[in-house]
């Protein structure tokens, strides 16, 4: 049964949905959560609860289900996922596959066109993952 997702009006909402689709590992809800919230304020929901499983849960969502139908909104994500808290240490510890899936949906953003950024916003954001 798929989780009904509903935009979240604060950190504690969005914590609890993010568990929930954790727990499932339901990634197509995920995808929607992505859809309905809007980027700049992901630092601000994931407050200080940025994780090494809910970042990859969000890298396999955009790459599933959002990158395909709005690469933008999901350039958007990445970027402003880069500016959560905790980010740079959860970044360290992804292992090598886990790096290759962030790859991956790198480079499904820069076989997709949009006016949301260019190919040297996207190196640039790269870097920011350190690949």
């Amino acid at each position: 049964e798929k989780l009904r997702v509903s935009e979240p009006s604060n950190a504690y909402d969005f914590g609890q949905i993010i568990n929930a689709v954790n727990a499932n590992k339901d990634k197509a809800a995920c995808a929607d959560l992505l859809t309905i919230t809007d980027p700049k304020k992901l630092p601000v929901l994931l407050s200080n609860k940025l994780e090494g499983e809910i970042l990859l849960i969000f890298i396999q969502s955009l790459e599933q289900y959002v990158a395909g139908k709005d690469p933008g909104l999901a350039y958007q994500h990445l970027f402003y996922l880069s500016k959560a808290e905790r980010f740079k240490v959860v970044l360290a510890l992804l292992s090598k596959n886990e790096k290759e899936e962030v790859q991956q949906l790198f480079d499904l953003l820069s076989e997709s066109q949009s006016d949301q950024y260019s190919l040297e916003d996207l190196e640039s954001l790269k870097k920011v993952y350190e690949l």
